[in-house]
């Protein structure tokens, strides 16, 4: 075997691994308990119990930290005051307030409502990256990164579809 087939090999290996973890959604699942190191939530039921109650996306994204193609969710266009909740459990985490056009292409926020949000360390990919969960359900939400808009500079770039939106009342 030649030095060229070795590292050809080797790259197209490596190459048929990252195409496995996308197509899988990077990340284990979390049917019927957290794979995000916390031992219990709030919230907390079956694979089938989710399945039952979430759409096909919906249990992908927030049980099997899957992740919805960009510039899909028309949360993307959502612009009224209110309130982002989880699509899981219903618990509000982003106020309207702190919604912001990251020109991705998934709803973006600079902060979550105060404890609604855990993190955890996410290495699929072959990549570090800080992965955002509802604090209640555990449902996988997206990730957050450092490159966002003042007061934070942070950026929680979210599943559309592991949202729901209820505007605010009006007066």
């Amino acid at each position: 075997m030649t030095k060229r087939r070795f590292l050809l090999g080797g790259v197209a290996a490596l190459g048929a691994i990252t195409a496995a973890r996308l197509l899988s959604g990077g990340g284990g699942s979390i049917a019927a308990g957290p794979a995000t190191g916390a031992v219990d939530f709030e919230v907390t039921k079956s694979a089938e119990e989710w399945r039952r109650i979430l759409t096909a996306e919906q249990y992908h994204v927030l049980r099997d930290h899957g992740t919805e193609r960009a510039w899909t969710s028309p949360l993307n266009d959502e612009r009224r005051p209110g309130t982002y909740t989880c699509a899981g459990c219903g618990v509000p985490l982003f106020a309207s307030e702190t919604k912001f056009d990251s020109g991705t292409g998934w709803p973006s926020f600079w902060s979550p409502i105060e404890g609604a949000i855990g993190t955890s360390e996410d290495r699929s990919l072959f990549l570090l990256r800080t992965e955002v969960h509802c604090a209640r359900c555990g449902g996988h939400q997206g990730h957050v990164f450092d490159d966002g808009p003042q007061p934070t500079g942070l950026r929680y770039c979210i599943n559309g579809v592991a949202l729901d939106f209820r505007p605010a009342e009006s007066a």
